[in-house]
């Protein structure tokens, strides 16, 4: 019996809790027939769910920050070697510190051949054990391999991989302090191997690390501490990719026979980031006031952006609910809007279905793991699912 049969029309208590409910997408088109811009009084803070208004917040740059202004980097991890890595992630700045090194990563992200990637991609997630349990796999395959395109050689992936599911601590609100130590150390380590593999020699030839560099002929520590970042926007956005699109093939049968291509393959993840984020919702932080929806924000005050509740917007995309892997024009915003849009989109998607051919190539029992279901990893954002 499918673990969360019974749980599938429960509401979520809020909308932070709905990125981790079985289905929180009646939910969000409840939000959507609502306010604009509504205000959660258990949160504190006003929440958008309207493809629009998501839209126009996400643009609101001069008055909305990704961080709140009295504390750019969280107290917790603030003087620490994590905390120095944050402050450096142009997805965590704005203004002069997120222009300084964006386009670099965007100029190098922009000219990798996708399939050299996925072909890559592929190898890297096949060597992955096969007895990792799925839920560790789905993490693996698609961050090795963004270590390998980063220029870490083979024998070294597994360990860059588990700092890098130890650094993504400092992401999240719902980490331990003992977590938040493990990041430090972790974050230490990672700038720690970058530093030695710039200084080691030229990168190799077609990696990411040899196009950034080409961008950046003296990389500063804080164009490393973005390598890390993106190491760490892979571990849990494009699991959660590749995860949601293994639960997708669980949930839907007839998709089944698109697999058998390369191109239903990339159908498949591409209709799953809209149709199933795995990033559900971020914030945005006024630092003066604004006018948003005709409703009146003042400085201090946050909005919660529901991704996922916009991704499903009639409006922004018709017939939203159905699962269609051709769409005339599929429109999303899971991977941001505006100036803090992920520049990684298409990298992530091929990462993905790379990793979804691999899993795909174990010969792996759907129909049973059907059965034995999937729930949710606690988070605040991410939608990434732990298979039973």
């Amino acid at each position: 019996m499918n673990p969360h049969a019974h749980q599938i029309h429960d509401t979520p208590t809020d909308p932070v809790a709905a990125a981790t409910h079985a289905d929180p997408y009646p939910y969000y088109a409840a939000l959507r027939e609502g306010p604009s811009l509504a205000w959660s009084a258990p949160l504190r803070l006003w929440v958008a769910s309207r493809a629009d208004v998501v839209a126009q917040v996400l643009q609101g740059h001069g008055a909305l920050r990704v961080r709140p202004a009295a504390e750019p980097v969280p107290h917790a991890i603030a003087g620490s070697a994590v905390g120095e890595v944050f402050g450096h992630l142009v997805r965590m700045n704005d203004g002069a510190a997120h222009e300084a090194h964006r386009p670099a990563l965007q100029h190098a992200l922009a000219k990798l051949d996708l399939n050299t990637v996925r072909e890559a991609a592929l190898q890297v997630a096949l060597r992955v054990p096969r007895q990792h349990a799925l839920s560790d796999t789905v993490f693996s395959m698609p961050v090795q391999s963004v270590a390998h395109l980063l220029g870490f050689a083979d024998d070294v992936l597994p360990q860059v991989e588990r700092w890098v599911r130890d650094f993504v601590a400092c992401l999240s609100s719902l980490s331990t302090p003992d977590q938040l130590q493990g990041a430090s150390v972790a974050a230490g380590a990672l700038m720690a191997r970058f530093e030695a593999l710039v200084a080691d020699a030229a990168p190799r030839h077609g990696t990411l690390l040899a196009g950034v560099l080409a961008e950046h002929a003296a990389p500063s520590r804080a164009l490393l501490a973005n390598l890390v970042g993106l190491l760490s926007q892979t571990c849990d956005a494009t699991a959660g990719l590749l995860g949601n699109s293994l639960v997708a093939l669980l949930r839907m049968p007839s998709l089944r026979p698109t697999t058998r291509t390369r191109d239903g393959l990339q159908a498949i993840v591409e209709e799953t980031a809209r149709h199933d984020a795995s990033v559900q919702n971020t914030r945005r932080f006024a630092v003066a006031p604004v006018t948003i929806a005709g409703t009146s924000v003042v400085a201090g005050d946050a909005v919660l952006v529901l991704l996922g509740a916009a991704n499903r917007d009639p409006a922004f995309n018709p017939d939203p609910e159905r699962f269609t892997l051709v769409r005339a024009q599929r429109r999303m915003l899971g991977f941001g809007h505006g100036m803090h849009v992920c520049p990684g989109q298409a990298l992530a998607c091929t990462l993905a279905a790379a990793g979804l051919e691999a899993l795909l190539r174990r010969a792996p029992d759907l129909d049973a793991q059907r059965k034995r279901g999937w729930h949710y990893r606690p988070s605040a954002n991410a939608r990434i699912p732990v298979f039973h």
